[in-house]
């Protein structure tokens, strides 16, 4: 029988930490693109000791008795980590790592992309082109909204908000953001960034950008009484957690002209089902959950969560590890 520590790997990831996984582990990779069922997830960490998880992956108490006593450690293959109970965790003395920093300027770059797609209507004009209706040049057609110079309003203004801010202002942007905890005077300089009240900011803005964690207090942030005080010109976008907005007032926002348009890299729920009024507005973008779905980043992700599990596996501290306090 082997010494080497099992490890149970939920999904396959990049080669960058598949690989440092598979020579110093045995590993049960779930190799289905779907996520394990709950009761496989069950039946397979069963005896393991240390579990590299994604989003899709609630780990908490009925998980943690599954696996037994022994599981040393959990890697998340993502920044959030709105999975893991990590009182749970902290309780049992089991450190828990994410990957943070790496796909923060994929992630902003994303956004924007979804800000320029969203203002200026590039799936309707693609849709346009392929189903055969393009015939001359018109003047009325297709009408969107000017970025350049525009007001771009940031909620939550972490590292993926900043650098939203940056790009931004490579179009002459004004920005403005809201943070329950302000910038320094110096990095509000840099950015050319003005802290301002919510209300302030919905009212104020011509885009909205969501870069918040998903807490009590941000769960259905953008809600209907929040569309109603945007623009009619406002385009939203989210690139955040799926129930910071909620899907049915932004349903109808959408569908009834309170705001211009959205861009959604996350939802409520998430996947979003095909037959989703939201997937079925013109004005309404919805890609699967791809911020970070570049090479590069995901590859960088992937070698963070391998290094974060081996540590916890040799008993070392995890580089980033999303509760410390189990080290006292």
């Amino acid at each position: 029988m082997s010494d080497r520590p099992r490890v149970l790997v939920t999904r396959v990831i990049p080669d960058e930490g598949l690989d440092r996984v598979r020579e110093a582990c045995d590993v049960d990779l779930w190799e289905d693109e779907l996520p394990p069922p709950r009761d496989e997830l069950l039946r397979r960490v069963s005896g393991i000791d240390g579990l590299l998880s994604l989003l899709t992956d609630r780990v908490d108490d009925e998980l943690l008795d599954a696996a037994g006593p022994q599981l040393k450690v959990v890697s998340n293959f993502a920044v959030g980590f709105d999975n893991l109970d990590v009182p749970a965790l902290t309780r049992r003395g089991i450190p828990a790592g994410n990957t943070p920093g790496v796909l923060t300027e994929t992630t902003a770059d994303l956004a924007f992309a979804l800000l320029m797609a969203a203002a200026r209507r590039i799936p309707e004009g693609v849709d346009y082109v392929r189903d055969g209706h393009w015939r001359t040049w018109g003047p009325m057609l297709l009408m969107g909204v000017d970025i350049h110079g525009a007001t771009l309003g940031i909620v939550g203004f972490g590292r993926i908000g900043r650098e939203m801010a940056r790009r931004g202002g490579g179009f002459g942007m004004r920005i403005l953001y809201h943070d329950v905890h302000p910038a320094s005077p110096e990095d509000e300089a840099e950015l050319g960034a003005t802290r301002v009240e919510l209300d302030e900011l919905l009212a104020e803005s011509d885009f909205i950008s969501l870069h918040v964690n998903l807490t009590d207090e941000t769960r259905h942030l953008i809600d209907a009484d929040a569309l109603r005080a945007m623009r009619s010109t406002a385009v939203l976008v989210n690139t955040s957690r799926g129930p910071v907005v909620d899907p049915d007032a932004l349903e109808r926002a959408l569908r009834d002209g309170e705001i211009f348009a959205a861009g959604l890299d996350v939802t409520e729920p998430e996947p979003l089902p095909a037959d989703h009024p939201l997937v079925a507005l013109p004005n309404c973008i919805v890609v699967p959950h791809i911020a970070s779905a570049t090479g590069v980043t995901r590859g960088k992700m992937a070698a963070m969560a391998a290094a974060n599990l081996l540590a916890g596996l040799r008993g070392d501290r995890l580089p980033t590890p999303v509760n410390p306090e189990v080290y006292g």
